[in-house]
């Protein structure tokens, strides 16, 4: 049997860099070798395109987080596909486990679009609509699902509205991992949060907190069929206010857990609006989509994410390992619905 050849792309020039390698290093550990051929491509946070040994490893280490190195074999991108070495890669599918701006927002799905490359996860119009909050939510709205209140600004130097009351939250329209994100308690806190956001992006969202559970929910294309997942529910260490990138990646401090007390037809809810957020913003693949489920019982839609986190042990593999499908059966249906993908535009 011919194996399908696969490049697993990961690094890239967001901030999110170093997830996507360890996403990556989840992925080359699994996949299931007697069906798929591995090429290995590093893009370094310069945009450098390297080819790489497949058996190199993205771990922590002593808690430092590992990154693309800066030399190896350039791969050129061409009409004709992807070069290196000045031999064609001949890659039949690619898998982008990349996170953040020029990776998940829909820029390399153009790239991929162009040289009709079939690729894993979301096309451009759903991967650039879920990455940019301030887009989505409006989308998630029109479709009858309910949002946090909020306002998009370019500075700092802007009225609150009267609708808005802190605590808040202030975070980049474009950027994952809740890099950037603050929680803001009082007007003096503003400024500086909004100025830290813009470190990240040129528009951010300033947005109502919702005082409730954390609740995820994962969608997986299979056969052309949507399979939704039970609801997890993110619970994190009593230290941090909220589910951020230190909670998130670097001290364990998050647990996902499966509630056994959501009221009735809850669950059944949030699992239709998965559905319908993953629906309403033309995705395809794999997506996680993230609510709130508040205090006085509603469902509320955080956002989307069209490449989540992809180790073992992230939330999105856990919860369709409760469908029955483990982490290496994950990444061959992934692989099997891209390679199924037309390369061709319809209009």
């Amino acid at each position: 049997m011919t194996k399908t050849k696969v490049a697993i792309i990961c690094g890239g020039k967001s901030s999110e860099h170093e997830i996507s390698c360890i996403s990556a290093n989840g992925v080359l550990e699994a996949i299931d070798k007697n069906l798929f051929e591995i090429v290995l491509i590093g893009i370094t946070k310069a945009g450098k395109w390297l080819l790489l040994p497949t058996q190199t490893s993205f771990r922590i280490q002593n808690g430092v987080l590992p990154t693309i190195p800066n030399t190896g074999v350039e791969v050129s991108i061409t009409s004709d596909g992807l070069i290196a070495d000045g031999k064609k890669l001949e890659v039949d599918v690619a898998f982008p486990i990349l996170h953040g701006p020029y990776g998940e927002d829909g820029t390399i799905q153009g790239l991929f679009e162009i040289i009709q490359l079939r690729y894993v996860g979301s096309g451009v119009l759903a991967s650039a609509v879920s990455m940019d909050k301030s887009y989505a939510k409006p989308i998630f709205a029109a479709s009858g699902l309910k949002v946090a209140a909020g306002i998009v600004v370019t500075n700092s130097d802007f009225n609150l509205p009267d609708n808005l009351k802190f605590p808040l939250f202030v975070k980049p329209a474009r950027s994952g991992s809740s890099r950037g994100t603050t929680k803001v308690k009082q007007q003096d806190q503003l400024k500086s949060a909004i100025d830290v956001a813009l470190e990240f992006d040129s528009k951010v969202i300033v947005e109502q907190a919702i005082s409730g559970r954390e609740i995820e929910c994962a969608v997986l294309q299979v056969d052309g069929k949507l399979l939704v997942s039970p609801v997890g529910q993110i619970v994190i260490s009593e230290k941090y206010e909220f589910y951020d990138f230190q909670a998130k990646y670097l001290d364990d401090s998050m647990q996902l857990v499966f509630p056994t007390d959501l009221p009735n037809g809850v669950e059944e809810k949030i699992q239709q609006n998965a559905l319908a957020a993953f629906k309403a913003a033309g995705c395809e693949g794999l997506a996680r989509i993230d609510f709130f489920y508040s205090e006085n019982g509603e469902v509320v839609i955080n956002e989307i994410n069209t490449m989540p986190g992809f180790t073992p042990t992230s939330v999105y593999p856990k919860l369709i390992d409760k469908l029955g499908i483990n982490y290496q059966e994950l990444i061959s249906k992934l692989i099997q619905t891209a390679k199924s993908r037309s390369t061709k535009i319809t209009r």
